[in-house]
């Protein structure tokens, strides 16, 4: 049997009708994607469905609450506003998130993941960011079978420093050379994984830098923290430095994401959203914060 089943196969699969399966599909209930008009069903992930017992109706689901968990960004959050989708933002880091997302606590999460270089294997891409971590981490989190990956932006992320960058940093090896207090955000925060790995490639372990406490929750705080005094630096994106009149210095381009079940991608909120990050005016807004490429912005990333 094929890894991908057209709707008929599917129905034999599954013995259903096809017009059973077609009400399925309609609910989000089923994984599923179209092709160029066409529903097809990875045989794998309907196995996972079932085992899962999923194949109730979708009205014995309770519905999660309009609310995009996760990573903060500053984008992110003015479309939210600006979108009229309805949506709220919870922004807690980015495996806060999915954790909340698989216990259907909040409708989407918004993610920006990475893993140490030794393990992305031939998932690099050839503008050297970590281009399948969100992907491979939706895919084997628990009780995430049914998910799909929706592209929101490519970011670029740095160190934020005082104007000017007082003491010189040019990378991730200069926070050790220099002496820097260095603001942390919270475990799982995309952030934190991020500068993890970025120390595990050029050799150095978090406890060899000055790092401040209490963690920073956001970007922003970090911002903050740079501004006030506290801290020499912290990563976070370009957004950020810029919105808060600082010094950036640039360390990658990084993928971030929206994960969400496929049943609740037809939603009205979500697909508001959605449509919103395709219009001139969310274009222009990414334009105007700053480190941002949103030319894939909307398009469905993977499926499970």
């Amino acid at each position: 049997m094929p890894d991908l089943l057209t709707t008929d196969e599917a129905a034999t699969y599954l013995r259903l009708s096809e017009r059973k399966l077609y009400e399925l599909v309609a609910s989000g209930a089923v994984p599923c994607t179209k092709v160029t008009g066409r529903w097809l069903f990875p045989k794998a992930a309907l196995d996972r469905w079932l085992a899962a017992g999923l194949i109730a109706p979708a009205r014995m689901h309770a519905p999660a609450p309009p609310i995009v968990g996760g990573s903060h960004d500053p984008l992110l959050d003015w479309a939210l506003r600006e979108s009229g989708c309805g949506l709220a933002g919870l922004p807690e880091g980015s495996e806060a998130g999915l954790r909340r997302l698989a216990r259907n606590e909040v409708m989407a999460a918004a993610i920006h993941l990475h893993r140490l270089q030794n393990q992305w294997k031939d998932d690099q891409s050839k503008d050297g960011d970590d281009a399948e971590a969100n992907t491979q981490a939706v895919a084997g989190a628990s009780g995430l079978h049914d998910a799909v990956v929706i592209a929101f932006a490519r970011r670029e992320q740095g160190l934020v420093v005082g104007a000017g960058n007082p003491l010189g940093l040019a990378d991730i090896a200069g926070l050790a050379a220099r002496h820097a207090r260095l603001a942390l955000r919270p475990r799982g925060a995309g952030a934190q994984l991020l500068l993890l790995a970025l120390l595990a490639g050029a050799g150095l372990a978090l406890d060899q830098l000055n790092v401040i406490k209490p963690a920073c929750p956001t970007g922003p705080d970090i911002a903050q923290a740079v501004r006030a005094g506290r801290a020499d630096c912290g990563v976070a994106t370009r957004a950020v430095a810029q919105a808060a009149g600082l010094g950036f210095v640039p360390l990658v381009w990084e993928r971030f994401d929206l994960a969400l079940r496929q049943r609740d991608y037809f939603l009205a909120g979500p697909q508001a959203l959605f449509a919103f990050l395709r219009t001139a005016a969310f274009r222009e807004r990414a334009a105007e914060l700053g480190g941002y490429d949103v030319s894939a912005a909307g398009e469905v990333r993977w499926v499970n």
